[in-house]
């Protein structure tokens, strides 16, 4: 895997709008991070609530740049939907990595800290290290 690219992000939610949401509230919030690339992949092929393990896939291609892909996932069967495309092995790009982290924070520390060069350990940190926000 080369290091040329910039660390690619997927947003994965049971809601098509809720992933495009997140997904263009964490580059607005982070001065638009063009050179990061961020898919949302929210929903089911037919535009319904859920998940699909092909749309998770092409999301997670489309922002392949080399440097690995970081994937945060709203609920419980993003989370297994994700976890078993890992283990099959190849349906996701080598380097993917789910992220255990808040989907709204980490996805906007995610991009902040891939906008500024950090590889996919130091987004992963960023996105985890989200939880420990306090908001009072």
């Amino acid at each position: 895997m080369s290091e040329d690219g910039a660390v690619g992000i997927v947003l994965v939610s049971h809601s098509a709008e809720v992933a495009a949401s997140v997904a263009a509230l964490a580059k607005g919030l982070s001065g638009g991070a063009a050179a990061v690339p961020v898919a949302p992949a929210g929903g089911t092929e037919g535009g319904g609530l859920g998940t699909s393990a092909e749309l998770i896939a092409a999301a997670a291609a489309s922002v392949d740049r080399g440097a690995g892909v970081a994937v945060l996932t709203d609920l419980g069967s993003a989370v297994l939907t994700v976890k078993a495309l890992l283990a099959e092995g190849d349906e996701l790009p080598e380097g993917t990595r789910l992220v255990d982290a808040p989907f709204v924070e980490g996805a906007v520390a995610a991009v902040v800290t891939a906008a500024a060069g950090g590889d996919l350990d130091a987004v992963e940190a960023a996105a985890v290290e989200a939880y420990a926000y306090r908001k009072v």
